[in-house]
């Protein structure tokens, strides 16, 4: 993969979140995909992070907003544990962004063998804090092999891509699967809001990715889409939070509609807010 040619500048955006810097969105052409630009050196790219606001990684109640996002969660919660036993062939799972530690703790009630990897110490502590085995530098996980490896809203962030996918292709057992979600800028929610689209979250969200670009990228790594599920609750808080960086009155409500309007659109176009990927070995014919 390379992503080092010239690309088109397509829009330039703030983070409305944290720095109220200024970003472009590049896109490739080759992988139908955008990239965040400048990326914060590995050094600053922490203190992007750094903040109360930044949800996923505190279990934080304080506003509105985080209600919303922790009530979401509790529900996907039960979801996504329901599509990774479907899919997989052993109980076994690394979930890669762990985050504060929910969705392994989950997976540990249901009698599954759970690790996860997060670069945050905050969040980390947090997850520990719940019972579960969670890294704060992948070499830990070198050694070990997983049936699952989960990536919730996480690919979007890696500084590196190919070193991250080569990471999964060598943890994940040779009959494994892989499941990944991201936001998909191609949704009706993303074309509406433009710059104000939540889903952008840059410069924290270094990529931002298509079907096409998923399905090309992966298969680089000798992997294939078998299947594609959509997450409905995301076109509802997204709208809700760019309705929010719009600075406009009753984002609930405008964002509620937007959110639907979103969800209809995609159930004929495919194109959702945010889409979950399951993939798997294309050689393997499990």
């Amino acid at each position: 993969m390379n992503f080092k040619s010239k690309t088109p500048v397509i829009m330039r955006l703030k983070d409305f979140s944290v720095s109220k810097e200024v970003f472009e969105l590049h896109y490739n052409k080759q992988y139908d995909m955008l990239e965040t630009q400048p990326k914060p050196a590995s050094s600053v790219l922490p203190k992007y992070y750094a903040s109360e606001d930044y949800i996923s990684h505190t279990d934080g109640k304080r506003t509105f907003f985080e209600k919303i996002y922790q009530f979401v969660r509790s529900i996907a919660l039960s979801s996504k544990a329901s599509l990774v036993a479907s899919h997989a062939n052993g109980k076994t799972v690394l979930d890669i962004g762990a985050g504060t530690g929910d969705f392994l703790s989950r997976m540990n009630t249901l009698g599954w063998y759970s690790e996860g990897y997060e670069p945050n110490g905050k969040a980390t502590t947090i997850a520990i804090s719940k019972g579960v085995k969670v890294h704060s530098d992948m070499e830990l996980i070198e050694n070990e092999y997983f049936e699952v490896i989960t990536m919730w809203h996480v690919l979007e962030h890696v500084s590196n891509l190919n070193d991250q996918l080569n990471f999964i292709n060598r943890r994940l057992t040779e009959t494994g699967v892989i499941i990944v979600a991201v936001p998909n800028f191609k949704s009706f929610d993303a074309k509406f809001y433009k710059k104000y689209w939540a889903g952008y979250d840059v410069p924290r969200h270094l990529w931002h990715f298509s079907q096409k670009s998923i399905e090309l990228l992966f298969a680089e790594k000798g992997f294939k889409v078998v299947c594609t599920k959509p997450m409905w609750f995301d076109a509802f808080y997204v709208s809700m939070l760019s309705e929010k960086y719009k600075g406009r009155k009753f984002s609930f409500l405008r964002g509620l509609c937007i959110g639907f309007l979103s969800n209809l659109s995609a159930c004929l176009s495919g194109e959702f807010s945010s889409l979950i990927y399951v993939l798997k070995r294309s050689k393997s014919d499990f």
